[in-house]
């Protein structure tokens, strides 16, 4: 056996070696570097929702999830809409100044909306994260004041908002109640989680 045959046959075992090892590799790889990117599920969780809001009579809301979060959509009454004035001083942040959490701009305005009757919302508390409970009937309830107008009670601490969402004075929660991203694309259907038309 020559010299020269001992070297092909390595060579030919060296090359088949690292091409085998290299498309092994390229095996692990591949499932490795795809589970970087988002699931489905992932991307479904972040993705707008579109909205039909036609159906919700005045003085009723609506409980929608949108990245895993409670958004309620409120038909507010024009009384609901006119007690929006009345709260306004008892109300820390009445223009949603604060940048906790951001409001959008086109909800920078006493009712929080684009529309004056449509309230859209967060029902997450700002202090704690519990769920507020709606109290839209006004008038003096167990733990709320005499001249209630209408809102949201967060029972876990007594955190009380107005059905702008707006947080009243001397309560826990520090901040309004955050308003999503949203826009209209017709009358009656809301898209929630973008906003770029608005």
């Amino acid at each position: 056996m020559s010299e020269a045959s001992v070297d092909n046959s390595r060579r030919t075992w060296l090359i088949t070696s690292c091409a085998v090892g290299g498309a092994g590799a390229a095996a692990v790889a591949v499932p490795f570097v795809s589970s970087f990117a988002p699931s489905e599920r992932a991307k479904a969780a972040g993705a707008s929702i579109e909205v039909d809001i036609s159906e919700i009579p005045p003085g009723q809301k609506i409980t929608v999830e949108w990245r895993g979060k409670p958004v309620w959509i409120l038909r507010r009454t024009p009384e609901q809409v006119a007690s929006l004035a009345k709260t306004e001083p008892d109300v820390v942040d009445p223009k949603s100044d604060r940048k906790a959490f951001p409001t959008p701009e086109y909800a920078k305005n006493q009712h929080r909306s684009i529309k004056p009757e449509v309230f859209v919302g967060v029902g997450i508390c700002t202090h704690l994260g519990c769920s507020p409970g709606e109290k839209l009937t006004p008038g003096a309830q167990p733990s709320l004041p005499d001249n209630w107008q209408g809102g949201f009670l967060c029972a876990c601490h007594g955190s009380t908002f107005d059905v702008a969402g707006r947080v009243f004075k001397n309560k826990p929660a520090p901040d309004n109640l955050e308003v999503p991203p949203h826009m209209y694309l017709s009358e009656t259907k809301l898209l929630i989680g973008d906003d770029k038309k608005a």
